[in-house]
C-alpha cells in the first residue's frame, strides 16, 4: 500500500536560515541592496541592524550576503569574537574563489584564484604586515576585477579589541573610496556601547536600522504564502491564531509555524494543529529567548518589568514609577536601558509595552516562583 510522503516543512526557526518568505523587511532589504548596486559613496554601505533577540537580524545579514554576488560583491560573514580579523582574510579568499568559479564571464577570461591573489597568498601571513596593509592587498586584488567586498558582522560588542580595530580600519577603506561595505547587527544595548567608543566615532554616521515589531497583516501574508507555496493549506481560524500568537515577532512566527506544520497531516494545518504548535512554540520561547533575556537584566530592571506586568496591555511610565516607589525621572533610567536592550518599547510618550511576545507572562511566572520560594 502506497504511503503519502510528507511535504518538507517550509518554516525555518533555525538560527540564521533565510525563510522562503521574509516578512516586513522589504524596505530594509531594498535600501541595502540598492547601496550594493550603487557602490562607494552610498551611505547605506555602512549600516547597523539593531533589535532584540529573535527579530531577524542574523537572517537579514544572511539574505544580504546571499544577494551580494548579483551586484558584483563577495560576502564574508563573521561573528564578533576573538580571531575574527584573521577569519575575515581567510574567508575573503574563499569567497573570491567561489565567486570566480561561478561567474562565467570571469571563467571565460581565464581568471582563477592564483591570478587574483598570487600563489603564495602572502597577505595571509600575519608577519607580512599589519591587518590593514594585508587587507589592502586583498581589496586591490578584488578591485582589479571590479569585485567588491561585503563584510557582515553579527553579535557586535564594544569590549572586543578586534571589533574596534575592524571599525577603525574600515573608515580608512571608506575614505580611500574602496569598494567595501560593512553591515553589522547586534542587540541595541551593545550597539549603543560600540557607538559610544571614542575610537570609532566614524561609526556614528552609519545608517541605523531598528528591527521592530512586524504588522499583523504582513505576518498574515507571510504565514499564508509560506504554507501555500510549499503545497500546503491552512484553515482561516488556524491562520488567525498563528498571527495573534506571533504578535509581530519573526522568530515566533517561524517557530509556531514550524510546530503547527509538524503536527499537521500532509501540510494541511487545522485549528487543532495551530493550537498545538503555538503551545509548543511558547514553551521553546521560554527557554531560548525569554529566560536568556530576563536573566541578563539587573534586579532593578526586573522590578521595573514586574511593575509593568500588572497591566494587561500598555503601561504608563507614571504608574510604573508609583508601583516601584520611585520618581518618574528615576524610573526613566530603567526605561531607557530596557528599550536599548529591546525588551520594551515606547508606543507613545510615556506609554510602554513589552517588545517580546510572552515576556509579560514570563515575568509574572518568575515573580510567582520567587514568592513561592520565600
Amino acid at each position: 500500500m502506497a504511503t503519502t510522503r510528507p511535504l518538507p516543512n517550509p518554516f525555518t526557526p533555525t538560527f540564521g536560515f533565510v525563510p522562503s518568505y521574509l516578512a516586513g523587511r522589504e524596505k530594509d532589504v531594498n535600501n541595502l541592496t540598492r547601496a550594493l548596486q550603487a557602490g562607494p559613496g552610498n551611505p547605506d554601505l555602512s549600516s547597523i541592524l539593531m533589535g532584540a533577540r529573535g527579530t531577524g537580524k542574523t537572517v537579514l545579514l544572511s539574505l544580504l550576503a546571499d544577494e551580494a554576488p548579483a551586484y558584483g560583491w563577495v560576502a564574508v560573514n563573521v561573528s564578533a569574537c576573538e580571531g575574527m580579523l584573521e577569519e575575515i582574510i581567510d574567508l575573503a579568499t574563499q569567497a573570491a574563489d567561489d565567486y570566480v568559479a561561478s561567474d562565467s564571464n570571469l571563467r571565460l577570461k581565464g581568471i582563477n584564484v592564483a591570478q587574483l591573489f598570487g600563489l603564495e597568498w602572502e597577505y595571509r601571513d600575519p608577519s607580512r604586515g599589519t591587518w590593514r596593509t594585508r587587507m589592502n592587498k586583498v581589496l586591490d586584488s578584488l578591485a582589479a576585477y571590479d569585485i567588491g567586498l561585503l563584510l557582515t558582522v553579527d553579535e557586535v560588542q564594544a569590549n572586543l579589541d578586534e571589533m574596534v580595530k575592524l571599525v577603525s580600519t574600515y573608515q580608512h577603506f571608506v575614505r580611500e573610496r574602496r569598494r567595501v561595505a560593512l553591515f553589522m547587527a547586534g542587540l541595541p544595548q551593545r550597539v549603543s556601547q560600540l557607538l559610544n567608543e571614542d575610537s570609532v566615532t566614524f561609526l556614528r554616521r552609519a545608517s541605523l536600522y531598528h528591527l521592530d515589531r512586524i504588522p499583523d497583516y504582513e505576518i498574515r501574508v507571510a504565514i499564508e504564502k509560506t504554507v501555500t507555496e510549499a503545497g500546503g493549506t491552512i484553515e482561516p481560524i488556524a491562520l488567525d491564531k498563528l498571527v495573534c500568537a506571533t504578535d509581530g515577532y519573526p522568530y515566533m512566527m517561524q517557530l509556531a509555524g514550524y510546530r503547527s506544520w509538524e503536527h499537521a497531516t500532509v501540510g494541511a494545518i487545522t485549528d487543532i494543529d495551530a493550537e498545538w504548535g503555538i503551545e509548543v512554540a511558547r514553551e521553546e520561547m521560554d527557554h531560548r529567548i525569554l529566560a536568556v533575556t530576563y536573566d541578563s537584566l539587573s534586579p532593578k530592571d526586573q522590578v521595573f518589568l514586574e511593575a509593568m506586568s500588572r497591566d494587561s496591555s500598555t503601561s504608563l511610565q507614571a504608574d510604573i514609577a508609583k508601583r516601584m516607589g520611585v520618581t518618574s525621572g528615576y524610573a526613566s533610567e530603567y526605561k531607557r536601558r530596557l528599550i536599548e536592550q529591546g525588551v520594551i518599547e515606547e508606543r507613545a510618550r510615556g506609554v510602554l509595552a513589552f517588545a517580546i511576545p510572552g515576556m509579560r507572562d514570563y515575568v509574572l511566572r518568575m515573580k510567582q516562583e520567587r514568592s513561592d520560594r520565600s
